[in-house]
């Protein structure tokens, strides 16, 4: 039996979220107050019923109720049952942009406003971001992504990875990728947006390519950080990480940052990982 608990601001797609576990077959339960989540679980006749996954929603509409649910995850970890909690989460911009077209109230927004709220949510929910197995930023993605984004990590497969690494390649003029546990930054290389043949082509073309990896520092960066990152993972492993998001960034995400994940990719693939690539800003403008 799997036991997802999702959870994280209002807004940020925990409806949707439902939805697709509801589609793989899990029992989803909105609101559930999380003292009673023990109950649900050893419920008289559940045990034997091991094929029956779980999906609570549990969030800041429970009220007080809310401030239990560290105290009761202990309570299944001392039971010895296991689960994976979701946290799906937005940028404020994107949060008030969702509000202001759905015309729904925050719960926090008292006396409407709105801005107050996101961030008073933000502070209550930092404790449990902080333990979250699996963090979605949805500030940018279209459902699409979003549902490809959540069969990466809870689409059974007959043998479940231990720890899911996702890199992004960005701009670092486009921001940072939120979701970051680890960023790169690979400015330091030569840039081909400055060569006029390779500037209106991409990290994915082999002139871009070849141009890239053929410098003596870029060999050193990539052997030293695949060094640190066998070294790294497996003490996350240890730890209970389920999800490594690693991002490496140039100045628009168009050249470097794209080979050098390409690279590191295939070569975390090569030691037997379980990898995926976003190309976050490579179809944006920029050097």
């Amino acid at each position: 039996m799997n036991i997802v608990i999702i959870t994280g601001l209002s807004g940020a797609g925990k409806s949707y979220a439902v939805k697709f576990f509801e589609d793989m077959g899990y029992y989803c339960i909105d609101n559930m107050p999380p003292d009673l989540m023990l109950s649900f679980v050893k419920m008289p006749g559940r045990n034997s019923d091991s094929d029956q996954d779980i999906a609570f929603v549990i969030d800041i509409r429970g009220g007080r109720h809310f401030s239990s649910l560290v105290p009761a995850l202990m309570d299944l970890k001392e039971h010895g049952i296991s689960y994976e909690i979701l946290f799906l989460e937005a940028s404020t911009d994107a949060l008030v942009n969702r509000y202001k077209e759905s015309r729904r109230m925050h719960p926090l927004a008292e006396q409407g406003d709105l801005l107050n709220g996101i961030e008073k949510e933000k502070n209550i929910l930092s404790s449990v971001r902080e333990i979250a197995d699996v963090i979605i930023d949805t500030s940018n993605i279209s459902i699409n992504e979003f549902k490809s984004k959540l069969e990466k990590f809870f689409k059974r497969e007959k043998k479940k990875a231990d720890i899911i690494i996702n890199m992004i390649s960005f701009g670092y003029k486009h921001g940072l990728p939120r979701e970051s546990d680890m960023v790169f930054d690979v400015r330091f290389i030569k840039n081909p947006f400055y060569i006029s043949e390779l500037k209106d082509k991409t990290g994915l073309d082999k002139e871009v390519e070849d141009y890239v990896l053929g410098s003596r520092v870029t060999a050193k960066f990539i052997s030293k950080t695949l060094d640190m990152l066998e070294f790294l993972i497996p003490k996350y492993i240890d730890e209970g990480k389920k999800q490594l998001v690693i991002s490496i960034g140039c100045t628009g995400g168009k050249h470097r940052s794209v080979v050098i994940s390409n690279t590191i990719l295939k070569k975390l693939i090569s030691k037997g990982h379980t990898v995926y690539l976003e190309h976050r800003d490579i179809n944006k403008a920029g050097k």
